[in-house]
């Protein structure tokens, strides 16, 4: 079904229980499973945890994980490239397990976190690494797509509600000149949102896509507390990421600032990397959906109320594949498939085979 999509910066963008068979650890409903002994700092009006235990590729211990190929002499790009509506590729991942681990806020200290779905890396928890996720198993279509994506596990009643089936991670164009993405770079990692951030915060986010929806309901900051009882029917929730790097970290002590939204180019519509972070990478956009309808009033998530939704993302893609589907859908200017094949353009071909690999 067509989803009502907002305009953010000037552009356009577009039933089971699960619980014992994915193997919940220690989770914790609502609060951190064991005594959070942090220190805070601020990011943009709230409270983001400080790890005091350094993650294993901080070689210094200071936060900041420096990029072994930093990108030197970048500038934003200001082209404005012939128009594509889409310019984008799907990440399809299951749901492999959970855990109150974050191996990015909480590295080497398992159980620490609130409870996290985990999608996509089969191994990941408190002690994973890049090194470690490439020597992983995966449970995205793509046997390249080795990243760790995870999430605040939703709760009914307390109990697991998790996402059944392959889920619907975008990559996508977060500036004008989709022709200037560039893949990740190995290993980067950060936050999007926080758990701390308030109701307002959530609201006026810059990945605040539609919020909470089900049904007809749209752009709650809240999960609805009722939702219309129909086989079809689930609780949704899209939420975008940052899209402009820095260049030079993999890391930052707050695990954000090495990131940043698109910024819009006075005087147009037009999206552009700021002079900070000049470097335009796929814009990751997480459309999660969870099997459950109805009566909603004792949902919510481990990190707390709807508005606490955030998720992570850590980069361990095969760099061949990564490109080959950036290159030949986003910057392509096509509407991709987890191959990298639009239906509406087959003269383009595929960027992976039938085994979602590359050929």
């Amino acid at each position: 079904m067509a989803r009502r999509s907002k305009i953010i910066s000037g552009l356009l963008i577009s039933g089971a229980l699960l619980v014992t068979s994915l193997g919940v650890g220690g989770m914790a409903a609502g609060a951190d499973s064991a005594p959070a002994r942090h220190d805070q700092g601020h990011h943009q009006g709230h409270t983001m945890a400080v790890s005091t235990v350094a993650a294993a590729e901080d070689r210094d211990g200071d936060g900041t994980i420096p990029a072994k190929s930093p990108v030197t002499g970048a500038r934003p790009s200001v082209k404005a490239p012939p128009h594509r509506y889409f310019h984008e590729f799907q990440a399809n991942c299951s749901v492999t397990h959970t855990r109150p681990d974050d191996p990015i806020v909480y590295p080497g200290q398992p159980g620490k976190s609130h409870d996290h779905t985990f999608m996509g890396n089969t191994t990941t928890d408190a002690h994973s690494t890049t090194d470690s996720l490439k020597r992983g198993n995966t449970a995205c279509k793509a046997p390249g797509d080795k990243s760790a994506y995870w999430m605040p596990t939703l709760l009914k009643a307390g109990q697991p509600v998790l996402p059944v089936g392959p889920q619907v991670i975008y990559y996508k164009a977060g500036v004008t000149d989709y022709t200037s993405v560039r893949p990740f770079p190995e290993g980067l990692r950060y936050v999007v949102g926080s758990p701390m951030q308030s109701a307002e915060e959530f609201r006026r986010h810059p990945g605040f896509v539609e919020g909470w929806e089900c049904g007809e309901s749209y752009f709650n900051v809240d999960i609805p507390k009722n939702c219309p009882t129909s086989a079809d029917t689930q609780l949704n929730i899209r939420f975008q990421a940052p899209s402009c790097w820095d260049g030079k970290n993999l890391d930052t002590p707050d695990h954000q600032s090495h990131m940043s939204y698109p910024k819009v180019k006075a005087g147009t519509n037009d999206n552009i990397c700021p002079a900070s972070h000049p470097v335009a990478v796929p814009m990751i956009e997480f459309k999660m959906a969870f099997p459950v309808n109805g009566d909603l009033s004792q949902v919510k998530l481990a990190s707390g109320d709807g508005h606490s939704f955030h998720y992570d993302f850590f980069n361990a893609w095969d760099p061949a594949t990564l490109k080959a589907l950036v290159d030949h859908c986003v910057v392509g200017g096509l509407q991709c498939n987890a191959r990298g094949y639009d239906e509406t353009h087959p003269e383009a071909g595929a960027a992976l085979d039938e085994n979602y690999e590359l050929p």
